[in-house]
């Protein structure tokens, strides 16, 4: 008779927990608000992925409207399986769109996820991304109960790696060769946050 499988150790993030509610919407400091995005918002989503410098460092484009909304959907898609959670950052008082912030590769297993965030060129170095990462790590180590939550940059994107040592992630070392770019593969540095609650 055959033994037994060994059984995994609890899932850190029980399956099912986060997409039980609907996607918040975070408040972040400096009158920011991070929510989820809605088809309305594809021609905002079209302008910030038509920044040039959005386009050099994440290496992804929309290129209509259409395709926006088609994005959007697959990110409401994500949200009810658990994979990624995708936010718009806008400034309260108006609405206007600043920036984008979102968890990629969640994995609820062992709570873990990585996250990205770009800004308009024209509120680049008001500390839009640091304090919008702030909130979605308040979200994601309290509410979601993620464990560590990494944060990737080609070692060329200085802005990048100040943000991570604004908001708290330490460097961890570096992956060679770990990412395409428009002028070739690019080396990353490895950042991370740890849920030490």
């Amino acid at each position: 008779m055959m033994a037994a499988m060994p059984s995994l150790i609890a899932h850190a993030v029980p399956a099912g927990s986060i997409a039980a509610s609907p996607q918040p919407v975070l408040p972040a400091a400096g009158g920011l608000v991070l929510s989820p995005w809605e088809p309305v918002d594809a021609p905002a989503l079209l302008a910030l992925y038509s920044d040039p410098a959005v386009q050099h460092w994440h290496g992804y484009r929309i290129d209509s409207e259409e395709e926006g909304r088609m994005l959007i959907g697959r990110w409401a898609e994500r949200w009810t399986a658990e994979t990624s959670a995708h936010w718009k950052v806008t400034r309260e008082s108006n609405g206007e769109l600043v920036g984008r912030i979102g968890l990629l590769s969640v994995t609820l297993w062992n709570g873990q996820a990585e996250c990205l965030y770009s800004t308009i060129p024209a509120t680049r170095g008001q500390g839009i991304a640091p304090r919008a990462l702030a909130a979605l790590c308040d979200w994601a180590f309290g509410t979601a109960g993620l464990h560590r939550i990494e944060l990737r940059h080609s070692i060329a994107n200085a802005a990048s790696c100040r943000v991570a040592d604004k908001s708290g992630f330490p460097a961890e070392g570096i992956q060679r060769g770990a990412e395409p770019h428009a002028d070739g593969w690019h080396d990353l540095h490895l950042h991370a946050r740890i849920n030490d609650n």
